[in-house]
């Protein structure tokens, strides 16, 4: 099972790990977007978002903290979601489409990181090929 929740993590941290490199080598075109969704202080909102996603997916592909780490992805996902992804707003049926995708997307991946965060804090160290237990202990 140690080997599988491995793999599981590697693959869910591949999405979190690219989106905070383009977050900390992209930050003024990223921005720029993020301004045009009403996001206040689109430089250091990108930036900041870029290290959340960096931290978050680092503590959960290594397993220091992954509970730690699950939360933090979770607190980018939501409002993530609802701010850059409002699909009702869009008057474009393509656009509403895409955004429609994207914004349930980030709310799939909360609802998966939410989880992780349950498995990591109780299975705490009886989870194998992690650097260190859970923050948090859930019973």
């Amino acid at each position: 099972m140690d080997v599988l929740v491995l793999i599981g993590r590697i693959l869910f941290c591949v999405l979190f790990l690219n989106s905070a490199v383009g977050h900390l080598t992209k930050t003024k075109a990223m921005a720029g977007y993020a301004a045009s969704r009403g996001v206040p202080a689109p430089v250091a909102a990108t930036a900041g978002s870029g290290v959340l996603l960096l931290a978050g997916g680092l503590m959960v592909l290594f397993g220091v903290w992954a509970d730690l780490g699950a939360l933090l992805l979770a607190v980018f996902l939501v409002p993530t979601a609802l701010q850059m992804h409002p699909f009702w707003k869009e008057t474009d049926e393509q656009a509403r489409t895409v955004e429609m995708i994207t914004f349930f997307k980030d709310l799939s991946l909360a609802g998966a990181a939410l989880m992780l965060l349950a498995f990591f804090s109780y299975a705490g160290h009886d989870l194998g090929l992690t650097l260190t237990g859970p923050l948090f202990h859930i019973s």
